[in-house]
This record gives structure tokens, sequence and C-alpha cells, in this order.
């Protein structure tokens, strides 16, 4: 039996989306054990949902924050609440915090996407909450128990949750609008480290005329490379490119339209050259194949 002190340390869930907004719960795919969730706006709506705002269900620290393949998530991030529970987030369109970071309860932490390497799937948020043990458990909103197989919730996520005790990276969308490490004064306050997550250290960088830098990260930890493009100004948004090429495979590239930076774009790559790069507007570096080591 649960302790009076884990009970009350356990985190008040809410719907991992806006406030107000109304969503349809399923737990009908065949892939799941029964106490997953998908959600969509609607009940069927293939991909009308691609890019809708994901939020922190509860406040706590990112543990995961990666694309995986084998088993089908995707861009999945897994946040651990204050007893030890876990909620996870799969099938991203992106994710927009680091592992190591502390998100607030409300706090945009990615978009509703389709990407997972094992299924192919209509665009829809994979929802998940864990016991401490690692447990799927039957998910709990504002207090009360989803109605498995399917249900219509709408969010009470109207912030109020505890506020993270660092900034974490964002693209900015228009709504919620992230929290700055400093007062926004027309510069951008993210840094590659805040971007690409706990364990990076910068190895090589370019600039990009007077519109920012690309940088390119290495984990000795685990072997990766991570590359995001940063723009020296946070005022309105420009043409924003990262992209990371490890020898013999495919090119990964994030680009679209940003306030703040590109990225992270990251893969395994010990002892394997490496070609990156990025562009802000008409300004572009590109790398020949090297850091090999």
């Amino acid at each position: 039996m649960a302790s009076a002190t884990a009970r009350a340390a356990a985190p008040g869930f809410q719907l991992p989306f806006p406030c107000k907004e109304t969503w349809v719960g399923s737990s009908g795919s065949y892939a799941h054990t029964g106490n997953e969730i998908d959600f969509n706006g609607r009940a069927n709506d293939g991909d009308g949902d691609l890019g809708r705002t994901v939020v922190a269900a509860a406040a706590g620290t990112v543990v995961i924050s990666a694309y995986q393949t084998g088993n089908g998530y995707g861009n999945l991030i897994k946040i651990r609440h204050s007893d030890g529970s876990t909620t996870l987030y799969a099938h991203l369109n992106k994710r927009m915090v680091a592992a190591g970071a502390t998100v607030a309860q409300g706090q945009q932490i990615g978009e509703v996407g389709k990407s997972s390497a094992k299924y192919k799937v209509a665009a829809h948020l994979h929802y998940e909450q864990r016991s401490s043990s690692g447990k799927i458990v039957p998910a709990v909103f504002d207090g009360a128990t989803f109605k498995y197989p399917g249900q219509k919730v709408t969010s009470n996520n109207c912030g109020g949750g505890s506020a993270p005790s660092k900034p974490q990276p964002s693209k900015a969308p228009a709504k919620p609008q992230p929290t700055p490490s400093k007062p926004a004064t027309g510069s951008n306050p993210y840094s590659a480290e805040q971007v690409c997550g706990a364990g990076y250290k910068a190895i090589d960088s370019a600039p990009l005329a007077t519109y920012g830098r690309v940088v390119l990260m290495y984990s000795a930890a685990t072997g990766k490379n991570c590359v995001v493009t940063l723009r020296a100004s946070g005022t309105g948004k420009a043409k924003v490119s990262a992209y990371l090429e490890v020898k013999g495979k495919s090119r990964q590239t994030d680009s679209g339209s940003f306030q703040y930076y590109a990225g992270p774009v990251s893969a395994a790559a010990a002892r394997t050259c490496v070609k990156w790069g990025g562009s802000i507007e008409s300004a572009r570096y590109d790398s020949p194949f090297g850091h090999c080591g």
C-alpha cells in the first residue's frame, strides 16, 4: 500500500493538450494492451491534427527525448513525475524539450505527428501513464479515470502548474509562448546546449552571415552528434534549417519557419565521419565529411 507521503506527492495529471481543447481518445489499436490512448481532435480525421500542440500532463523531468525505431514510438518524450510515475508522448512531429529538462504542467513539449518507423499511422498522439515500476496504468485526467475504450475529453490543463527550474528549448509557436532564460530583448535566449540536451559539448560551429550560426555538438557518453542552427535575433520568424549526415546513412534535416532555432538533429556517429550544416534565410553553411574520431 502506498504511503501517505507517496500519495501526497502524486501529480494531478491533466490532458496533454492546451486549455479547453476537446480530444477523442481511443485504445482500439491492435498494438495496444488496453491502457494506452491514441488521441485525435475528432474520432477519424486523418492527418488533420498534424502539428497541433502537445503539452506536459504534469510537471516533471524529461528522461527520454529521442527518435526510436524498433518499438514504433518514433519521436518520443518520456517525463518522470514527483512520485516516480511517468508519462509517454509518442509519434511526435517535433520534440521541443531535451532529456534532462525540467518542465511545468501545461508547457509545450512537442507537436502531434505520425513519426513511427515500425507502423504506418495517421497523425495522432500516442499517450501512456505508467507507474513508478514501469507498468502501463489506466490514465487519469483532472482526477477522473479515462473511460476506455474511447472518450471525448476537454482539457483543463490551463496553467497553474509549478514552473520549470530552468528554461526549456522551444520553437516558440504563437501558443503557448515559451519561457526564455531572460526577458525578451530581441536576442535569442536559447543556447545549443539547451537545445541538444545534457551531455553534449560544442565541437564545431560556423557563422551564417549576421543571421546566426550553426553548431555541431557531440556527446561522449552516447556517441551521438547533434546539430542546431541558432538565430541571432529572436524577433519574428525566419526560414531556418539544420541537418546531420552520418557517412553511409541518409541525411536528417529539420527546416521550417522558426523564431529561435532549427533542430535538434541527432544521430549516433561514434568513430564515423559526419557532414553537417544549416541555413538562415539566404545564408548557408555545408561542411565536408569530417570529425571522424
